[in-house]
């Protein structure tokens, strides 16, 4: 392998031009992280879970698994809404996945409290060994 060295000169020049684009550019920094922090003002983080279940999953499982869930929004506060429901489109493209579980958060922070929070880990517990697959969407929306 050969490396190719850099001469300090060039180093330094380098370093030169990038604090004069940087120091240039502030203002317009400065203009774009106020444009992102008020779509972020103006906007809620949904959190999409969507469950396919084993076949051997019986009825009084499925219905442990939607109220446990269903009970998450009063045990832990980063929750903002939650909705849940079964599949019911007429086009036949769910493969398989039959529960849609929406969760939205004010925040990335509160998402991010949530996913470890024990009320959670006990909701995973206790539907993991029920769920052949699962899938996970998050995305930031307008209120």
């Amino acid at each position: 392998m050969k490396l190719k060295f850099v001469s300090l000169t060039m180093i330094i020049g380098t370093l030169l031009l990038l604090s004069i684009g940087i120091t240039s550019c502030n203002t317009k920094n400065e203009s774009t992280v106020k444009n992102l922090k008020a779509q972020v003002a103006d906007s809620v983080l949904r959190h999409v879970v969507l469950f396919k279940f084993k076949e051997t999953t019986s009825a009084e499982d499925l219905a442990n698994i939607e109220s446990t869930f269903a009970k998450l929004p009063s045990k832990i506060n980063e929750i903002q809404d939650f909705e849940w429901g079964l599949n019911n489109s007429p086009e036949g493209l769910e493969k398989g996945f039959t529960h849609c579980f929406f969760v939205t958060f004010n925040s990335e922070a509160g998402r991010d409290i949530y996913l470890p929070h024990p009320d959670h880990k006990a909701f995973v517990e206790i539907a993991s060994p029920h769920i052949e697959d699962v899938l996970v969407v998050d995305y930031w929306t307008k209120k």
